[in-house]
Order: C-alpha cells, then sequence, then structure tokens
C-alpha cells in the first residue's frame, strides 16, 4: 500500500522522508481561464472535488487563499462503507474527496475549479491518478448547487476545446450525496507529516505549482480544520 497504515499513524510514526532532489509535480496544465464565471453571492459556500489521494488535494485548497477549511473524506457510497479500509477495496462506491469551505469574496468556485484541474488532478485518466489506481481515486466534480453544476459543466465543456490536453476529458460531474469526514490521521496530513515519502514525492510539488502558477491565490501558511 502506498500510504502508511493506520496503526503508524495513530503512533504519530511516519516513514523518513525522501533524501533525492525535488521533483516537479505530475501533469501540471495551466488550466483555461473560466468563461463562466462563478455567481455565489455572499456568505460562505461549499463545494466537494475527488481527486485521487485526498491528502494531495487537501493540501492545495489548504494552501489557498479564501478557503476557510479543506476536510478528506468520502463521497459517493453510504455510511457503512464509509472508512479508509472499506473504500480502498474499490467497491464500496466512494472516492476520497475533499470538502472545502470557501469564501467566493475571495476565491470563486470557477477558480478553484481552474487550480483543481491545473495542479490537483489529471482530468484525462479514469480511475486513477498518480501512482494510485482504482475508481476511489477517480477524479470528479460534486456540485452542491444549482450554480456550481452551472459553472463545473461550461468548464469541462471549455477544457475539452481548450487544446490544453492531449487527451480527451473523462472527468465527470457526480451527484452530491452525503459527504463522510475520514478518520482523524488523515487530516491535515501534509501539514501534519511534511517529511512523508508519499508526501514528498506526489503532494508538496502540488502545492509549490500552485505557488507558481497562481501567487495572487497561493496561501503560505497551512490552513488547518
Amino acid at each position: 500500500m502506498r500510504r502508511i497504515l493506520p496503526f503508524f499513524a495513530a503512533a504519530g510514526l511516519v516513514l523518513s522522508a525522501c533524501n533525492g532532489p525535488a521533483i516537479a509535480a505530475e501533469n501540471v496544465v495551466a488550466a483555461p481561464l473560466a468563461k463562466r464565471v462563478a455567481k455565489e453571492g455572499a456568505g460562505l459556500k461549499t463545494a466537494i472535488f475527488a481527486g485521487g489521494c485526498f491528502w494531495g488535494i487537501e493540501a492545495v485548497f489548504s494552501h489557498t487563499k479564501g478557503v476557510k477549511s479543506a476536510i478528506a473524506g468520502y463521497h459517493g457510497g453510504n455510511k457503512a462503507t464509509a472508512t479508509y479500509a472499506q473504500t480502498n477495496t474499490g467497491v464500496t462506491g466512494h472516492a476520497e474527496a475533499v470538502k472545502v469551505v470557501y469564501d467566493p469574496k475571495v476565491v470563486r468556485y470557477d477558480q478553484l475549479l481552474r487550480i483543481f484541474f491545473s495542479v490537483g488532478a489529471d482530468p484525462t485518466v479514469r480511475n486513477r491518478q498518480g501512482p494510485d489506481r482504482g475508481p476511489q481515486y477517480r477524479a470528479a466534480l460534486v456540485p452542491v448547487s444549482k450554480e456550481q453544476r452551472i459553472v463545473a459543466a461550461s468548464y469541462l465543456k471549455q477544457m475539452q476545446a481548450s487544446g490544453k490536453w492531449s487527451r480527451p476529458i473523462v472527468t465527470e460531474i457526480e451527484p452530491h450525496k452525503t459527504f463522510y469526514k475520514a478518520e482523524a490521521y488523515h487530516q491535515d496530513f501534509a501539514a501534519k507529516n511534511p517529511g512523508h515519502p508519499y508526501i514528498r514525492r506526489w503532494d508538496a510539488p502540488k502545492v509549490n505549482a500552485l505557488k507558481r502558477l497562481y501567487p495572487s491565490k497561493y496561501r503560505a501558511t497551512f490552513k488547518r480544520g
């Protein structure tokens, strides 16, 4: 398994950090500026993103200005199977996902989509991301409002026509179901375990790419919780 076992996480132990040079993020693409701007009004909003390992997606959004919280969890299945062990079997319907609470006055939903597809998830692969394989690692958008659905659908079409990706866009929009928060040891994982080999190899480069591509949206501190 590509990540630490719950036993070691609960004990506060991590594997030794990689000693090699920093590795560039995989499949970084400067996604297009959205033509359909989200009109979300005042107040905090919530969005759900599935993009492979939730550690990396949580880390990216936790470093995004305007994001108030990014919570790792499971989406798509039912409560009985909303655990890491069961989701990891790939047969529960769940995807590892992140629930993002954000202030649209600082960062809009369409801007979160752009960040997500630029540095978070490869929209051209199905049921996998990076080194992880299986439907639990699929990339998917989960709009929680009519406005988000309209913006998400428009952006996926725009991405397909943009020529930014050499392969077809296969990421889909999924119906909003109950989001189940993941186990405590998964929360804020990148901030708690910056030396973990998986974080060093796959997720820290995503945060570095966020800083490089979108400096005005990058927040140096990790927003926990």
